[in-house]
């Protein structure tokens, strides 16, 4: 792996704060420009931060269950198309800015229960304050901060993507022959995030989408008898590889706070809808508790080939201006797709990151 990273905002903000030519969500042809997004640019100051302590976490999508019409915040939209059957809704004509909090309980119901829902024509969202994201994410969950990732200065609970010609701040295989990494957020976490809220400050011409998968679907798809013995599996997920590439060589990124390895179900069962989800990533997953190595490679590789492979549980989202994007992390998994390098032209964009709780078990009585 490698990536050219530089540690502090000075550098990049000496190319890109007023004059880096970048497309706006505007839509403007990339030209010279003041960049209205400046002020969450990545920042790489080296604070550290003590380790995560565990919290009691009430998902909103349960308040949801009781309302008697839970999907009433869509009666306003003008659009609300099924992108797959398996996974994500489109939906036109609600904004964000103003649902209330019976509103928000029901769109945490809405993602969990479709995994993947892309609001559009939020500008009115996208434009607001830093402050004003983290008071919608902290009603989904505990903000999560990144331990290697860029920020906005003074700002933590933000996680920013970044990439332009000259440099890319986020964590990429150049020794593969594809950018494809399937995960789940930050899965090494001991309470991994729940609702997850993404949006686009900047993005190229085209290119620069993003692939969501079910892992609902992705596990239905699987024989019960080995559904069966899946749900007895633990699986090992680890963020020190992930430290480790930060801290690598000239890259000048940081580490925040001391990677973690934490054990976590192999099926695990959504705290609202009860549905199981497969619970392994490529990124992240290390090793399959209590089997011999290569007993857990075997299987790891099986169905990180199955969730690679089968398109028929997948999602793309094909970034549009002032889209924004909410997905839940305990039920799917995505990928960016790095395919506009040549272009020459930025993507940045920001993540809200609720965590939730600790990873239930499909299997009652399983033993993390």
């Amino acid at each position: 792996m490698s990536a050219t990273v530089t540690a502090t905002t000075d550098t990049l903000i000496s190319g890109i704060n007023s004059t880096l030519k970048l497309r706006s969500q505007d839509g403007d042809s990339a030209q010279k420009q003041e960049y209205r997004y400046a002020h969450l640019l990545p920042d790489f100051t080296r604070e550290h931060f003590p380790p995560l302590t565990p919290f009691d976490h009430v998902d909103p999508g349960s308040r949801a269950l009781t309302h008697s019409n839970p999907r009433a915040f869509l009666e306003g939209a003008s659009s609300v198309v099924e992108i797959t059957p398996h996974l994500g809704t489109e939906v036109y004509g609600v904004n964000l800015a103003q649902l209330d909090s019976t509103g928000r309980d029901q769109v945490a119901l809405e993602v969990a229960r479709r995994g993947l829902v892309v609001f559009r024509d939020q500008q009115d969202f996208i434009d607001r304050s830093p402050d004003e994201y983290l008071e919608w994410g902290r009603h989904f969950g505990r903000l999560h901060v990144h331990p290697t990732s860029g920020h906005p200065a003074g700002i933590p609970e933000i996680h920013l993507v970044y990439r332009d010609a000259n440099s890319t701040y986020n964590f990429e295989r150049d020794d593969s022959i594809t950018s494809t990494l399937w995960h789940s957020d930050v899965s090494y976490e001991l309470q991994p995030p729940g609702v997850t809220t993404f949006f686009l400050l900047s993005q190229p011409k085209t290119g620069g989408d993003t692939a969501f998968t079910s892992q609902v679907a992705t596990l239905k798809r699987l024989s019960p008898q080995f559904v069966s013995f899946l749900r007895t599996l633990k699986a090992v997920h680890s963020g020190v590889e992930q430290a480790a590439f930060s801290r690598a060589g000239n890259r000048g990124g940081v580490v925040r706070r001391e990677p973690v390895e934490n054990v976590h179900p192999v099926v695990r069962k959504h705290p609202v809808t009860g549905e199981e989800a497969l619970y392994v990533n490529r990124q992240f997953t290390r090793r399959i508790v209590g089997l011999k190595r290569e007993e857990s490679d075997t299987i790891l590789r099986f169905l990180y080939d199955h969730i690679d492979k089968s398109a028929d549980n997948q999602a793309r989202v094909k970034w549009q201006p002032y889209t924004v994007v909410l997905w839940d992390n305990r039920v799917t998994a995505h990928s960016a797709i790095i395919d506009y390098k040549a272009l020459g032209e930025a993507r940045h964009g920001a993540r809200v990151t609720p965590q939730a709780e600790r990873p239930i078990p499909a299997l009652e009585g399983l033993e993390l």
